[in-house]
């Protein structure tokens, strides 16, 4: 009887203690990445690479701790058009030291274009009209402003690539959206 009673006990804290080895569903995950993510280069479905930035505690046990490796995955990439539709990027995180995870997305977007291109349009428009406007008067200075703005926009046209860029080591907190495994431990 005894020997029942032990080992029913001995089942309850196993399977009490496989219940605590759980990553629960809106743990916060930060995490730093290896290496530079840009929508340049990056493609859908690509991997990336990082460490825990921080230890994940739950009830108040460590069950991974800074330092533990962790892959994700680009599920979207487009890169920047010249003039408009900055690039655009979205992460999220597969494993946690081997142990899949199911996390929320982060996105990045590269600046927009529409200031930088109006600057340098109106100011190839500026400068055209000035130039017109000594070399000719009121209708050089319309024909001087039409040939500034093509060449503002053919400058704009020329730098106008705005990708989304993650640069190596930078901390993202991804957030999870089901229990997961606890992972195995990280020396």
């Amino acid at each position: 009887m005894l020997g029942k009673v032990l080992k029913t006990t001995s089942l309850i804290m196993l399977a009490a203690a496989l219940a605590g080895a759980q990553i629960p569903a809106g743990t916060k995950l930060t995490i730093r990445t290896s290496s530079q993510i840009s929508s340049a280069t990056a493609r859908s479905g690509q991997a990336f690479q990082g460490s825990l930035a921080h230890d994940v505690v739950v009830n108040g046990k460590t069950v991974a701790k800074a330092g533990t490796p962790v892959r994700g995955k680009v599920t979207s990439a487009k890169s920047s058009g010249r003039l408009h539709a900055p690039g655009q990027l979205t992460l999220r995180l597969t494993s946690l030291n081997g142990v899949p995870v199911s996390t929320t997305s982060h996105s990045f977007k590269g600046k927009g274009h529409t200031k930088s291109n109006a600057t340098k349009i109106g100011g190839g428009a500026a400068a055209g009209a000035l130039i017109g406007g000594i070399a000719g008067g009121g209708k050089g200075a319309l024909i001087g402003t039409a040939l500034g703005a093509g060449a503002g926009t053919g400058v704009a046209a020329a730098t106008g690539k705005e990708e989304a860029i993650v640069p190596a080591e930078s901390a993202l907190t991804f957030t999870t959206t089901a229990a997961s495994p606890s992972p195995k431990k990280h020396k």
